[in-house]
């Protein structure tokens, strides 16, 4: 079934969640309302075959206790690469290999289990405790069949998950985490003169000039963004970033000097800078760049971005392009935030926060809906989309404990 959840479009890929969300709701079915059990499910279509599942163990008041974020797609897995088929399970000590058993079907699993013992043993709760399992998660080709679905139809409001704090599950290493980068993808891309490599002096080197453009850029934004008072608060080990991650041109010969040169990359952005404001700034240095063709630095006596006789001028384009998103920084003074905190203490004996430079979707789009967010998982964050993913089966069962420690600590204040 997991070579059908893999979430690609554009490579073909188009997963069918329900084949998971099956699994989900036959493991669960004899604890049903209608078979006599406490809880209710119910499976919320927005795209045939891409479901979401709402799980509810009813407390007797209006508060609630979420754990959400975690999904039932996948991101593709190459067999050629793995060194287990990447599609079954596989058991080799502690260690349960497959693609989705960190991210994010072994979370499933989890919630899943810890649902039907909540089933099983029945306690009076005053606080009703919500699972939602989300569709289409690892991709946003496709909106409004996932959470943004789920909020926009009015389902996140009908079982009350404002009324309490949402642990989302959907991140690793057993340890609270208190914050994650916004992240925008760029490119910049310089338009030149072809010409003959001989007569350099003839040609506008896009190469040159997009490699002197970025490098004025990155040197603009670390001065402009530098390292955020709060990010030692939050535990950040990078401060927020701009760099290059990929490169390429026109193609021709190599005694060609070609027309055209594009550098890629990303800004990873801390969440106490708005995306909004890097892109503003970036759009500016490009800008002033353009404008002083001339001032821009060259690379020998040769080398020109101007041809005056021939009125031609270098120039420089760029491109989001994503959107972009911003990161989070989760509230740390929350109940959420404190129950999470201590029941991981009490589960493991100690508590080491930490914030990632990584991002995670949905989460702040969430904390912006009015939703507090507090972000855990227990899979292996080395193993993270990774070839031969694997989890732990002892730091997952630690999960259920910690799951079941967070929803005693908060009934304590309902």
């Amino acid at each position: 079934q997991v070579e059908s959840l893999q979430n690609n479009p554009s490579q073909g890929l188009v997963p069918r969640e329900d084949n998971a969300g099956d699994i989900v709701t036959e493991a669960l079915k004899p604890y049903l309302v209608e078979n006599g059990g406490p809880i209710v499910l119910e499976r919320v279509h927005f795209a045939e075959g891409r479901g979401n599942i709402i799980i509810k163990y009813p407390g007797t008041g209006k508060k609630t206790t979420s754990f959400l974020g975690s999904h039932l797609d996948v991101v593709p897995a190459n067999p050629e690469v793995w060194e287990v088929d990447p599609f079954k399970l596989t058991v080799e000590g502690d260690n349960l290999f497959g693609r989705g058993t960190t991210d994010c079907l072994g979370h499933v699993a989890l919630i899943t289990d810890f649902f039907c013992s909540l089933a099983q043993i029945k306690p009076k709760l005053r606080r009703s405790v919500l699972g939602i399992f989300i569709a289409n998660e690892e991709n946003k080709e496709v909106k409004d069949i996932g959470i943004d679905g789920l909020n926009k139809s009015g389902k996140l409001d009908e079982y009350n998950v404002k009324e309490g704090p949402v642990i989302w599950v959907d991140s690793a290493d057993s340890q609270p985490c208190l914050g994650t980068a916004g992240m925008l993808t760029w490119s910049i891309k310089a338009k030149g003169k072809l010409f003959h490599s001989g007569m350099p002096n003839c040609a506008i080197n896009p190469l040159e000039l997009v490699m002197e453009a970025v490098n004025e850029v990155q040197r603009r934004f670390y001065l402009d963004f530098p390292a955020h008072p709060l990010e030692k608060k939050y535990n950040f080990e990078c401060p927020s970033t701009m760099k290059p991650t990929q490169m390429e041109c026109a193609r021709g010969s190599i005694n060609q000097i070609p027309s055209n040169a594009t550098i890629m990359g990303d800004c990873r952005v801390n969440p106490f800078i708005k995306k909004e404001d890097v892109q503003r700034a970036i759009e500016g240095y490009i800008k002033d760049l353009n404008e002083n063709m001339e001032k821009i630095p060259t690379r020998g006596v040769s080398s020109k971005y101007v041809l005056p006789k021939e009125n031609l001028k270098g120039e420089l384009e760029l491109v989001w392009i994503t959107e972009g998103e911003d990161g989070i920084a989760c509230d740390l003074e929350s109940e959420g935030n404190k129950a999470l905190t201590e029941a991981i203490r009490d589960v493991t004996g100690s508590v080491e926060p930490y914030s990632i430079s990584g991002s995670l979707p949905l989460v702040k789009w969430m904390q912006d809906n009015g939703f507090d967010i507090q972000i855990v998982g227990f899979g292996l964050g080395e193993r993270y989309h990774a070839q031969n993913e694997c989890c732990s089966f002892e730091k997952m069962k630690d999960g259920a404990k910690v799951l079941a420690n967070v929803v005693a600590r908060l009934e304590m204040s309902a």
